[in-house]
């Protein structure tokens, strides 16, 4: 038998047994290691807040729509940070005994495809926890810092760091997202200045020991007074905003230089009531560009695709590994809690920076 995590109504979190899997011809199994916990979207769905459950996306005209919701509960195959031991192979793709990085949602066990799903092969070298950020986390931060090097190279980009090396960066949000994207970020050197601002001091102590500078949100705007490009010209060059609240958009908006961009990496599942166009936005001549993880700029897919992104985590990864384990990574829970911690992650009765999914746990902690 197989365990997998069901959301079946707004608070309501189980888990069901299926038959399990078997690798199909051309294919092969996988029992999961580790499963990362998204503590942004699916949440969205314990809480009730998706906006699929209450409209359908139309791929062919990029619209929701007001009719069918486009997914009804019980949702079941969401979590994109999954590590498995591939323990029966039937392809020359990936051998027995080997730790793919894979996002095929909360289970114990999945059959793939290598012609349908997307794997990568985790090096020897690497820490398997690690391996959660690998498939999909880690490219969504990276391909955050691309739109910054697309945002002032255009189809120019070289490298990943191009778009904020030398720079004044801000990075709103202190959650996973904004922790790996600072750490990208961070990287660059050459005079980059990199800070993290955030609302909840415990959270940017964790930052702190990255080696950013930390800012109160409520404290912020200080930056301004500091970072002097000349007359008139006053604060960050780019801010990449990793929170889905609308408050910390428009906070983000502000901390820029005029004409600066704000790299948006959060998703906003109420809306951004509280984002004042009329204000900074509009006087300052500001940009706001999307960096959702379905596309990378437009021109740049022949060279930066999600197996890049990928490469470029592992690199990241083998340089802050130590700094995830013991600051980043601060739960880890055995499948058969999983139901408890998204309930308490949702109600906010838990917190956590990062909570992971495991079959067997020998420090279990959180």
């Amino acid at each position: 038998m197989t365990e997998l995590l069901s959301i079946d109504g707004p608070g309501r979190v189980s888990m069901v047994h299926q038959d399990a899997p078997v690798a199909p011809e051309g294919g092969f199994l996988v029992e999961t290691v580790f499963s990362g916990v998204s503590a942004g979207t699916e949440l969205t769905y314990v809480k009730g807040t998706n906006p699929y459950l209450r409209a359908s996306w139309d791929p062919v005209l990029g619209v929701f729509g007001t009719g069918r919701p486009g997914v009804a509960y019980p949702v079941r195959g969401i979590g994109y940070m999954q590590v498995g031991m591939v323990v029966h192979s039937r392809t020359g793709a990936v051998a027995e005994g080997r730790l793919v990085a894979m996002a095929y949602g909360h289970r114990t066990a999945y059959a793939a495809d290598p012609l349908r799903d997307r794997f990568v092969e985790l090096p020897p070298d690497l820490d398997p926890l690690l391996g959660i950020y690998v498939a999909h986390m880690g490219p969504i931060c990276a391909n955050g810092l691309l739109h910054a090097a697309h945002d002032l190279h255009g189809a120019g980009v070289q490298q990943l760091r191009d778009g904020v090396r030398g720079r004044r960066v801000v990075v709103v949000g202190a959650g996973v997202v904004g922790l790996l994207t600072a750490a990208f970020a961070a990287g660059a050197g050459h005079g980059t200045e990199v800070t993290v601002v955030d609302e909840t001091p415990a959270r940017l102590c964790v930052a702190a020991e990255l080696g950013v500078e930390t800012v109160l949100a409520e404290d912020a705007l200080g930056l301004k007074h500091r970072w002097r490009h000349g007359p008139g010209e006053h604060g960050a060059d780019v801010v990449f905003q990793c929170r889905g609240q609308a408050r910390a958009l428009a906070l983000a908006l502000r901390l820029l230089r005029p004409q600066g961009t704000v790299i948006d990496l959060a998703f906003y599942t109420e809306g951004a009531g509280e984002v004042r166009l009329g204000e900074e936005f509009h006087h300052n001549g500001l940009s706001l560009r999307c960096a959702q993880i379905g596309r990378v700029p437009r021109g740049l897919a022949h060279a930066w695709n999600r197996d890049r992104l990928s490469r470029e985590t592992v690199e990241l990864l083998h340089g802050i590994g130590p700094w995830l384990r013991r600051h980043v990574i601060t739960d880890l829970v055995r499948f058969g809690k999983a139901p408890q911690l998204l309930r308490d992650l949702a109600a906010r009765r838990r917190h956590a920076v990062q909570a992971v999914l495991c079959r067997d746990v020998q420090d279990e902690r959180g």
